[in-house]
């Protein structure tokens, strides 16, 4: 059975997928363009980007699709609201956020007409999001990779927070690889649709380095691992040799910060330039971002492949929910 699109706002998706937001510099406009043209929603990475740059794309963006753009900004960083507010003005057609919790943001939604997008870990911050104002809300679970809000399983999550929000919809994230899980997620688990981040890694349009999509194709299950970030929230992410020198307790601390990004920061390693080492493919000394499941795949794709992918095999299964 086909697929049913996914409404956000004024925006209709035809394929309930969005794209993760990764940053720094992992989902770029060069990401987001196929992932839109292909009916999805594609997210550029908004979070540690000087703000000309984010706006330049944003608007390469939208100059080459007229398919649905979102940019992705955690409301950990210190100038989030300058950041929400350029993207806005650059045209980008919602925002999504997670990483913390902000208020003002859907007053800034409102004021512009512009959807707001709340990723939240729980049954009560989905619930007071959907109340302030979220045009959809993203449940994200353990299995995600970057920072995470919980340590409860997406199967486990997902029911709890399906049961509070009935006015707008509701997107699985967390661990999500092939299209019969995501058939599974809005068959049996009412999704509205999903949103996946590490499968993009691997596909030909994301612009990382060759050696960052090398260390997911190498990875196996035992080199996934929890680390203590800056933001202040555990992370997923890949057994590097640095993460080997956090969990080793090794010195890693930074000898000066140079971005002041964070609103707090920890101090302990900075996270922007590990972050920025490994997008650049200084793999050894760079934090590498990933979801629990990333050891499942073992191939580089094109977006379209990814997208087909998904489809054909969601569709093979799906079946429309029961009305309630």
């Amino acid at each position: 059975m086909k697929l049913p699109p996914l409404t956000i706002g004024p925006f209709v998706a035809p394929v309930p997928l969005i794209q993760g937001g990764m940053s720094i510099r992992v989902s770029t406009s060069d990401l987001a363009i196929p992932v839109a043209k292909c009916g999805g929603i594609g997210t550029i990475g908004g979070s540690a980007i000087p703000i000309d740059e984010l706006q330049a794309d944003i608007q390469k963006a939208k100059d080459a699709t007229k398919g649905i753009i979102a940019v992705n900004i955690m409301f950990a960083m210190k100038n989030f609201y300058q950041l929400v507010k350029a993207s806005i003005e650059a045209g980008v057609d919602m925002i999504i956020t997670g990483a913390g919790f902000s208020r003002d943001v859907f007053k800034i939604g409102k004021e512009t007409n512009t959807p707001i997008v709340s990723i939240v870990s729980s049954p009560a911050f989905a619930r007071l999001a959907e109340k302030l104002g979220a045009a959809a809300i993203i449940v994200e679970a353990k299995e995600a990779g970057g920072h995470l809000g919980t340590d409860i399983a997406l199967r486990d999550l997902f029911p709890k927070v399906r049961k509070v929000i009935k006015k707008v919809p509701l997107i699985a994230a967390g661990g999500i690889t092939n299209g019969y899980e995501m058939a599974e997620m809005m068959d049996k688990y009412g999704a509205d649709g999903i949103q996946i981040a590490s499968r993009f890694v691997l596909t030909n349009e994301c612009s990382v380095s060759d050696a960052f999509k090398q260390v997911y194709l190498n990875a196996k299950k035992e080199d996934v691992a929890i680390v203590h970030s800056p933001v202040g929230l555990p992370g997923r992410a890949l057994r590097t040799p640095f993460v080997k020198k956090m969990e080793a307790g090794k010195e890693i601390k930074a000898k000066n910060c140079k971005y002041k990004c964070l609103k707090k920061c920890d101090h302990f390693y900075c996270i922007s330039d590990r972050l920025r080492m490994a997008r650049d493919g200084n793999v050894d000394e760079g934090l590498v971002f990933s979801g629990e499941n990333v050891y499942k795949m073992k191939d580089i794709l094109s977006v379209k492949e990814v997208f087909d992918m998904f489809t054909s095999q969601a569709e093979s299964i799906y079946k429309e929910p029961a009305a309630s």
